[in-house]
């Protein structure tokens, strides 16, 4: 897969589960949110959404896969026992979670295993998030954001190394899908250096010899190093130099944890993008936008004002959307709730949440048919009659857990654009 906007073929998703629910206000910053979710309106909200790409590409659900893969004994021990140690379960427990069938282990290693004496005995008072031990093996929390824990680098998978321990064990299961039912090789920054760090969310394919890449509180610089000496093979292979353009991302607040909170590909011409970035104004003030070039063993750096300006050095005709529309503060908000987060099914064929009225009014504007994910699912519009469409899906619930179409979504295979 070599962009971020060739004709989607197939997607990897997980459907938030139970896991969603074993959150209290007490332990949800620890999972990473900055609330608790209402999953009924979740399921709903959900359903708009994985239905409109089931319309369109082949979807494959890690649930499925995970129990498939639980039916193999060696792949089945691994993730037990690597599960157990992640989690620092007391002894005995990989033993008695071999002895489930495949469908409830799948079950427990996503939603978490409770404790059986929970409730038996009187509870200590909850007075620390994370400290109430009623699950010995942790829910997996963020596990529908398919995106941060793999992501597709050309025609590998990089098995991100997660920022924060409460998402480690999501990369256990990434990797047993991607190496026993995709089989496809892996790749995994911590093996290189045991304090690099990628996720998925900063990681954009932008073209054959172009990632662009977030650098925050996420994706450290020796991460980037990393991918950084793995496009050194790469440009010997296309016999051309190959580039990385790292763009700084404030390290707070949470809404800029990675680069697809602020810029993503609609199109071979067109991205959506957040004005502060652009003009480096407010938290972005002094947060460089670097070209990386790696070239027959040499590496060597030029700095920026923006992206764009990065992208048309490299010859990218590219139009950006501002998400927001042109009032400052409207950006602030629509971008909190993941306004600049769109996935592409497409050139030109994009999802996103239908919340953020003034970035869909936008790309309105910009030319893409507004179509209502409800009417889309039900049949009643199909989006192949669209030259350029935005899937708007409804989302009250979902943008909460801090991500938006991209982070929901793995893509597994792309036509070459």
């Amino acid at each position: 897969m070599a962009s971020e906007t060739g004709r989607l073929r197939a997607v990897l998703l997980h459907r938030p589960g139970v896991e969603i629910e074993r959150m209290t206000p007490l332990n949800a910053s620890h999972a990473l949110y900055s609330d608790i979710l209402n999953k009924p309106i979740v399921d709903t909200e959900y359903h708009y959404f994985s239905g409109v790409l089931e319309r369109w590409t082949d979807v494959y659900y890690v649930e499925d896969i995970l129990e498939q893969l639980l039916d193999d004994a060696e792949v089945r021990r691994h993730l037990v026992e690597e599960s157990c140690d992640m989690d620092d379960c007391d002894e005995g427990l990989a033993d008695e979670l071999m002895t489930l069938d495949s469908k409830e282990l799948a079950k427990v290693l996503i939603e978490g295993y409770e404790d059986p004496e929970w409730g038996l005995t009187p509870q200590p008072p909850l007075l620390g998030g994370e400290g109430e031990q009623r699950y010995l093996l942790q829910p997996l929390y963020n596990l529908f954001f398919t995106r941060d824990a793999s992501s597709t680098v050309y025609d590998r998978v990089l098995i991100n190394s997660m920022s924060f321990e409460v998402r480690e064990r999501e990369t256990l299961i990434y990797e047993a899908i991607f190496r026993h039912f995709f089989k496809v090789d892996t790749l995994n920054a911590m093996a290189w250096d045991r304090d690099a760090r990628t996720e998925g969310g900063d990681v954009q394919i932008a073209s054959p010899d172009l990632l662009c890449i977030g650098q925050g509180i996420r994706t450290n610089t020796k991460g980037i190093k990393y991918l950084s000496s793995e496009l050194g093979a790469r440009s010997s292979e296309l016999g051309r130099p190959c580039h990385i353009l790292v763009q700084e991302l404030p390290k707070k607040p949470e809404s800029f944890i990675h680069l697809d909170m602020v810029f993503t590909f609609l199109g071979k011409h067109q991205c959506m993008a957040f004005e502060p970035m652009l003009k480096k104004q407010g938290l972005f003030a002094g947060k460089d936008t670097t070209l990386i070039t790696v070239e027959g063993g040499k590496i060597s750096y030029d700095r920026f004002p923006n992206i764009i300006k990065g992208l048309e050095h490299l010859g990218w005709e590219i139009e950006p959307v501002i998400g927001g529309g042109s009032d400052p503060w409207v950006q602030l908000r629509e971008q909190w709730h993941s306004g600049a987060n769109f996935f592409a099914l497409g050139d030109g064929k994009v999802m996103g949440y239908r919340r953020n009225t003034h970035t869909i009014d936008a790309l309105d504007k910009a030319g893409f048919a507004v179509l209502k994910a409800e009417d889309i699912v039900e049949g009643k519009v199909n989006m192949a009659d669209y030259d350029k469409f935005v899937a708007a899906f409804p989302g009250s619930e979902l943008p909460r857990a801090g991500g938006g179409a991209r982070c929901m979504t793995m893509p597994i295979l792309r036509d070459a654009q």
